[in-house]
């Protein structure tokens, strides 16, 4: 297989598997149960579940080839993708590393008995140290950095920062632990660039306004972050609120990888200050 279609496939599959945890597991999105045949079809298998994982295992310590989103302050910024990012090196790119991660933590929560968990638990004790985790904070904290995965990445690892933080796992607790100092600094971004941002970006691509901030707000409400609740409800709310008579037919756009109108009201379902049961959206 070559690296192209290596990363197509990762991706693909974080992708996919993200629609099938979200149909399979309870989520606090989701008013009641549905047991129709059409959503049995959905259910995720124990070795459809092995072949993910064996996915992302491939991928997370696989740190060539490497597309970095890099600024390069001077000449001391010549570093591997592994150096500059000990625990989210592989996958391609930044981001892809951090939902394949996230990925496998999922998988593990839903089949801990499958038998890759030991290598899920091995490559996610060694990405996921204080010392790497403390290393990705310096690297954000350098200059030209403010943007690096805004707003795409940021969502990801508070995605996967919300699933460490509800899983009833030893190990897990252990690695929510080690993630927090990154997920206080990405947090921290939201809080900063979001307030500044005027008008929302609206491709179906990574830097989606709206896909960012949803998993940015399920991670806020599953921690009880209220102060970051509360700004991205806001933002949401001034961003969409008003919109009606979204262009479908315009979509998909060429380069689009979701559907720009369908996550905006994605986003707008679950957000509270909009839609309630008096109201439509």
């Amino acid at each position: 297989m070559d690296h192209a279609s290596f990363h197509r496939m990762t991706r693909l599959a974080a992708w996919i598997f993200s629609v099938l945890a979200f149909w399979i597991v309870p989520q606090a999105r989701t008013a009641e149960s549905d047991t129709s045949a059409s959503r049995q079809e959905w259910k995720l298998t124990p070795a459809v579940a092995s072949n993910f994982a064996r996915i992302a295992l491939r991928c997370v310590s696989r740190e060539y080839p490497n597309k970095p989103d890099h600024v390069f302050n001077d000449e001391n910024d010549l570093l591997s993708p592994k150096a500059m990012h000990p625990s989210f090196y592989g996958c391609f790119d930044w981001h892809s590393s951090v939902h394949g991660h996230w990925m496998l933590v999922k998988i593990l929560q839903l089949f801990p008995d499958l038998p890759e968990s030991g290598q899920i638990r091995a490559a996610l004790g060694a990405n996921l140290t204080a010392d790497n985790i403390r290393r990705e904070v310096q690297y954000l904290d350098q200059p030209g950095r403010k943007s690096f995965e805004r707003t795409y990445g940021w969502a990801w690892l508070l995605k996967l920062a919300e699933e460490l933080q509800g899983w009833d796992d030893n190990q897990g607790w252990e690695w929510s632990r080690n993630l927090d100092p990154l997920v206080q600094a990405i947090m921290g971004r939201y809080m900063d660039f979001l307030p500044k941002q005027t008008y929302p970006i609206r491709t179906g691509v990574h830097p989606n306004t709206a896909f960012g901030i949803s998993f940015a707000l399920d991670y806020a409400r599953a921690a009880k972050n209220q102060k970051l609740e509360q700004v991205l409800v806001e933002r949401s709310t001034t961003y969409y609120a008003a919109d009606k008579d979204a262009p479908l037919s315009w979509e998909p756009g060429g380069e689009d990888f979701f559907s720009p109108s369908l996550i905006e009201a994605d986003l707008m379902r679950i957000n509270t200050s909009v839609i309630s049961k008096k109201t439509r959206w």
